[in-house]
Formats: C-alpha cells, sequence, structure tokens
C-alpha cells in the first residue's frame, strides 16, 4: 500500500466521548482514515458519498441500530463483503451471534481499550505492525 492511499474507516457510535475514543485509537493506525457518524442514519448518508473499507458500528442507536445498520450494508452490493466491526454494550451471547448472522465480522463488548481496537481492525484489514 502507498501513504497517498489510505484505507477509508466509518465509526459509528452515538456517544461523543466513546466515537472520540474509538477515533483516538484508530488514528494510531497510520493506513487509515477516519470519518465519524453520529448514528446509523448519519453513517447511510456518509457511505452514499464515500466508500468505506471497514466499519465499526455501536448497536444501540436512535433511529436507526447498528445490527440495522449491518443488515442494510450486508444487503447492499457495494458493501456485501466490507468488514464490520460492532463495539457494543450488549454482552448477552444471543445479541452476539444475532450480529454475527446478520454479517458483522467481529464483536467486542464495552469496555473497549485502545489496544485492542487497533488490534482488531488491524487483524481484520490484514495490516501488519510498522
Amino acid at each position: 500500500m502507498t501513504d497517498d492511499k489510505k484505507l477509508n474507516a466509518l465509526v459509528v457510535e452515538d456517544s461523543p466521548p466513546m466515537r472520540k475514543m474509538i477515533v483516538f485509537a484508530l488514528s494510531r493506525v497510520r493506513e487509515l482514515s477516519v470519518v465519524e457518524a453520529d448514528d446509523g442514519v448519519d453513517a447511510l448518508r456518509r457511505i452514499a458519498s464515500t466508500k468505506f473499507d471497514i466499519i465499526i458500528t455501536d448497536i444501540n442507536m436512535p433511529i436507526l441500530d447498528g445490527l440495522k445498520l449491518v443488515k442494510r450494508l450486508r444487503a447492499d452490493e457495494a458493501y456485501r463483503s466490507v468488514p464490520i466491526i460492532i463495539i457494543t454494550t450488549e454482552g448477552a451471547e444471543e445479541d452476539r451471534q444475532r450480529a454475527l448472522a446478520l454479517g458483522a465480522n467481529a464483536y467486542i463488548t464495552k469496555p473497549i481499550q485502545a489496544p485492542q481496537v487497533i488490534q482488531l481492525v488491524r487483524e481484520t484489514l490484514s495490516l501488519h505492525e510498522g
């Protein structure tokens, strides 16, 4: 990958402090350019104008939640195979299974640590350290 071609990451999270933490963590992955969305509807608006290489989303959001967003994206030809990581407070196994069944690639529960997010994104995108 050349330095001028960054991968686009979309962080969809309605809690500003949590969104900032995820964005800050991802800013340490130099191959990524990060865009923020504050809910599923905002995410769809951003997706309409930009092609994203990975999407990180919360589940519990107003109007269009993360699971509906995953379902919507998996129905879209352009986003059928784009990795989606869910970061949520929903720790129940059935929530995890439902998200993965809808097409999420990974599911992690809050509280999260920046290194955990960075590692998962690197693994998902097959990016190597340094």
